[in-house]
Formats: structure tokens, sequence, C-alpha cells
């Protein structure tokens, strides 16, 4: 389904701290058929609504919120709802947002500084089983040499830990797992990044915009 008659049936969570972002959102879901749509300001406005037992079909989310970071609450909702649809909209177009984000497997991507109506467009996109990026995220990626094999969140943890130069031992400890553990996950980030040794799998992270020059990206 897609259109008015599927938007009609959805319950969409809109979080963002702006009330200009908020209420345009909620305008163009409404103008194309959305029947159900619920605004929140903060992060755990919606936390708390969901874990009274409110549920949402999509919810959009944006990264900078005055109380949780954005990508927490990402973590929050998928823990309190494992399939949820997560739009992300953002005016961050740096190359490690964009990893980040993929590594947390949202459904779509948009800039606020586009088409208020992708909103829409993503979410016909998801219900036909795609995820949705807006043209300058592709851009972006493609850009930075991407490839469709991206580290998983638990791997980005440990290569953050890697990058400010943990052992194994150390970064078992940190996460509560045991060493075999960690050095699957080294194991997978050299074979998922090209990388032959720790040294090359810093430089491709950082080529690849997993982590900063300057440091750690988190």
């Amino acid at each position: 389904m897609t259109g008015k008659s599927a938007l009609s049936q959805m319950k969409i969570a809109v979080v963002d701290d702006h009330d200009l972002i908020r209420e345009g959102f909620n305008s163009i879901l409404v103008n194309n058929g959305a029947d159900d749509v619920e605004k929140y300001s903060t992060a755990m406005a919606l936390i708390e609504q969901l874990d009274a037992g409110k549920s949402f079909d999509f919810y959009v989310i944006d990264l900078e919120l005055p109380d949780i970071d954005g990508f927490v609450l990402i973590e929050m909702i998928r823990a309190r709802n494992p399939v949820a649809h997560i739009i992300v909209s953002t005016v961050h177009d740096e190359i490690w947002t964009l990893r980040k984000l993929l590594a947390r497997d949202v459904n779509a991507i948009i800039y606020k500084s586009g088409d208020g109506n992708e909103i829409v467009m993503a979410i016909n996109e998801i219900l036909k089983g795609n995820n949705y990026y807006c043209d300058a995220v592709h851009k972006a990626l493609k850009s930075a040499c991407d490839n469709s094999v991206h580290p998983s969140s638990r791997e980005l943890e440990v290569l953050y830990q890697i990058a400010q130069g943990k052992t194994s031992r150390e970064i078992a400890a940190a996460m509560f797992v045991t060493e075999n553990t960690i050095e699957a996950h080294r194991k997978a980030l050299l074979s998922k990044l090209g990388a032959v040794n720790v040294a090359d799998l810093i430089v491709k992270a950082i080529e690849r915009g997993y982590i900063r020059k300057s440091g750690v990206i988190r």
C-alpha cells in the first residue's frame, strides 16, 4: 500500500525539539492522509509513552535532542520495539554520522534542508520493504567510496576502543565479554574494512568516516 490509504493506517511519532519542524512534519503527514501523528519535543516524553504501553509504526527523530542523544534514543526505541521503523531527520551530513546511522540499521535518512515531502516518500518506500536515503546521503556515501558491508554497532564499539589504544583484554573487560569475542570482532573489522593490521584498520576507518583523525566518534 502507498499514498493516503497507507498513511491513514499508520501510527507515527515525531520527535524534535524545534516547533517548526514538528509542526511542519505533522502538516505534511496529515495532508497526505495520516490520521495518527503524535509530536514530542524530548526523547524522554516519547520513552515514557512507550513504557506505558504505547507503540508506533514509524518514529521520525532528530539526532540533537535536549535530553538524550539521538543515537541513544534509537537504541532505546529498538529495545522496546525491535521491529520499529526509524526515520532520522537531521542537519548533519558528516560521513561519520551517516556511518553510525547505517550501523544502526535506520530505515531512512533525510535532511532538514531537503524537501519536506521526503518524509512521505520515505514512509512509502519502507512500506514496500525498502530503506530510503535521500539523494544527498547517497552522494556523500559514494564520494566516500562506500560499500555495502558496514561494521555492526557492536563492532564499531570495539573499533572506537581499539582507536584509543586498548588491548583486547581491556576491551573485553569494559564490554563484559570474553577476549575471544573481542578477537572475533577484530577479525570482522579487518575483513570488512580490508585492513591487514591494526594500524591499517585505523587508517581505513578514518578514510571511511568511522572515526575522526582527532579522536573517536561517539
